[in-house]
């Protein structure tokens, strides 16, 4: 057995060794499914949030048809409540790739009536689906591309690469069409459109390897940071305009990290010293709970369950 070098010796952990094969099939598939949606559809969009999973499909993307030439727009719907980091992070990065950028609001639903809140402090999360299904309606997409993973939650486990919904906007899991041998049925009924997720076959783990491989540039807020916490049913929640320290609550700072972003007043970050993605890969080795069960409070209850939005329209 050959001795380790100094070099080894003095690495914190051993070094992360990429898959190249098992990455370079995943990207593969993902590229095939990006071209698939450009020649099936009239009017397909990519979702696009300015988060790691949005970012690693817009990658694919560039690869599939070169920079400036997206055949499809990116579509942010903003609850008005995103971190400011990373609605920035979605500028720029749409800006470089000279890609058209389609944002539409929560709060322009609101101002419309569409979208009621039970109180101001209302997560708007959840209300998104409204806004979505609006922006459906005035661009008359057919198609609308997005970051989902199967393993990031079970309701999201049930789902086709092509999932299919209805002329409401609504997913029945039981009335979803089979894919057999990558042969994708994308007929359209009039009102009917297709959610497509190209990277649903991707781990975590697989999204931060590649993220590592091709140096995709992320927000500052995926890596280790110092920011102020408060505990909230098993979680940490950052303390910020929007979501202040309740009565009982010890104000802590801490260094975290986010494995996913969102709505600010449900998306939670998790302890770390993670500075980059080849970090971040070792500590993703070594968890067994879902980014979305560690980090969302809107998983944590039943009337938002993941399942119930998606029945009513959510990505």
């Amino acid at each position: 057995m050959n001795a380790r070098t100094d070099t080894e010796l003095l690495l914190p952990h051993p070094p992360v060794h990429l898959s190249n094969a098992h990455l370079d099939a995943l990207e593969e598939e993902t590229i095939f499914i990006l071209r698939e949606v450009a020649a099936a559809f009239e009017r397909p969009t990519l979702l696009f949030s300015g988060g790691k999973d949005s970012l690693v499909l817009l990658k694919c993307a560039e690869k599939a048809f070169g920079a400036g030439r997206l055949p499809y727009p990116l579509l942010m719907i903003d609850t008005g409540h995103n971190f400011p980091e990373v609605t920035a992070f979605r500028d720029h990065r749409a800006k470089e790739l000279g890609a058209e950028l389609i944002v539409r609001s929560v709060e322009d639903s609101m101002a419309r009536g569409t979208v009621r809140l039970a109180h101001p402090g209302e997560s708007r999360n959840v209300h998104q689906s409204v806004t979505l299904l609006e922006a459906i309606e005035e661009f008359r997409f057919d198609a609308l591309i997005g970051g989902a993973r199967r393993d990031e939650e079970k309701a999201r486990a049930k789902e086709r690469i092509f999932s299919h919904r209805d002329a409401f906007g609504q997913w029945q899991p039981k009335d979803q069409r089979p894919e057999l041998w990558t042969l994708f049925n994308t007929r359209l009924a009039p009102g009917e459109h297709f959610r497509v997720f190209p990277i649903s076959n991707w781990t975590e783990l697989d999204v931060w390897q590649y993220i590592a491989r091709e140096s995709v540039e992320l927000p500052s807020l995926y890596y280790t940071h110092k920011r102020e916490v408060v505990e909230r049913k098993g979680l940490l929640m950052p303390v910020t305009e929007l979501t202040p320290p309740r009565e009982g609550e010890t104000v802590q700072v801490r260094d975290v990290r986010f494995r996913t972003v969102g709505d600010i007043t449900c998306t939670a970050p998790v302890e770390s010293l993670a500075a980059n993605a080849a970090d971040v890969v070792v500590e993703t080795l070594s968890t067994d709970i879902s980014e979305r069960g560690a980090t969302r409070m809107d998983d944590k209850t039943s009337d938002a369950s993941m399942e119930k939005r998606k029945k009513d329209g959510y990505f």
